[in-house]
């Protein structure tokens, strides 16, 4: 496979979860709008699969057919994304403070059809693992070995369609296909659990045929060996249920701000500096 994955090591994948969060929060404060506490909770996760060995794309080449792919579902987070897919190459970091501007590619949620390497247009909450299921189908039947790894929130599992996708992954056996479930116990109304409770997902999902693994998903090792672990099951498809907290890594400025939820909403820019001092 001529594709390649960017392997750092495991300091060099902490300083760049660090680095991510930066450009969370100086892409939103900038932009006025956006989602960075939706897009912490998943730094590691993404840091992980861009830079830790297990995301093989080419950013000169985007769409080469034998890539792997991630689509972010719960495309509100797409900060997080953004911020990834600057420091692989596919466009400089100064133009992610061009989030939702007008005129920009870097739109509030990922189109595909403005920005290459956006594998799916999401946000419209509960498509996503649909979406990837028939792209992992599709490199199966095409006899690539390309992987496709999906994110949805927890509150995003409530959308049935979501159930309706791994029912099917499941009776098709698609080994190449992995689920990240950002379990950050929030969504927009309020607490996931208060709003509609599903935990513990991962007895949920594995009657349906998965592989199941729940993991602290802000701890980069457990996300390296979930990752392992996932990638080499050949057999059925694999879920990770990533527990996660809200805005980590920033959390002593949302419990100054008095909001441990602080969704669709951007860093004043007093906040902001603060949050910086502590991404260091």
């Amino acid at each position: 496979m001529a594709v390649q994955a960017t392997k750092l090591g495991i300091d060099e994948l902490k300083e760049m979860a660090t680095r991510l969060r930066r450009h969370i929060v100086n892409m939103t404060t900038a932009a006025g709008s956006g989602h960075p506490s939706s897009s912490m909770s998943a730094v590691e996760v993404v840091t992980a699969l861009y830079f830790g060995g297990f995301l093989r794309i080419d950013s000169q080449n985007p769409t080469d057919p034998d890539r792997d792919r991630f689509v972010l579902s719960k495309g509100h987070a797409v900060p997080v994304l953004y911020a990834a897919m600057a420091e692989s190459g596919y466009f400089s970091v100064e133009e992610t403070l061009t989030l939702r501007k007008l005129g920009s590619p870097l739109e509030g949620h990922p189109n595909m059809r403005r920005l290459a390497g956006i594998e799916a247009s999401t946000g419209s909450l509960g498509q996503g693992l649909s979406i990837g299921l028939g792209q992992a189908l599709g490199q199966r039947l095409d006899g690539r070995d390309s992987r496709v790894f999906v994110m949805t929130g927890d509150g995003e599992m409530g959308e049935g369609q979501v159930w309706e996708a791994l029912a099917a992954a499941g009776k098709y056996r698609t080994a190449n296909l992995t689920l990240i479930v950002d379990q950050n116990g929030y969504q927009q109304t309020g607490a996931a659990k208060d709003v509609l409770d599903q935990t513990p997902f991962a007895e949920r999902i594995a009657p349906f045929g998965w592989h199941t693994q729940t993991i602290n998903g802000n701890d980069m090792e457990e996300v390296l060996a979930a990752l392992e672990t996932a990638t080499g099951v050949t057999d059925r498809p694999t879920a990770i249920v990533s527990e996660t907290k809200k805005g980590f890594g920033i959390l002593p400025v949302m419990e100054e701000a008095g909001d441990m939820n602080f969704h669709g909403k951007p860093l004043s820019p007093e906040l902001a500096e603060k949050a910086l001092k502590l991404l260091v």
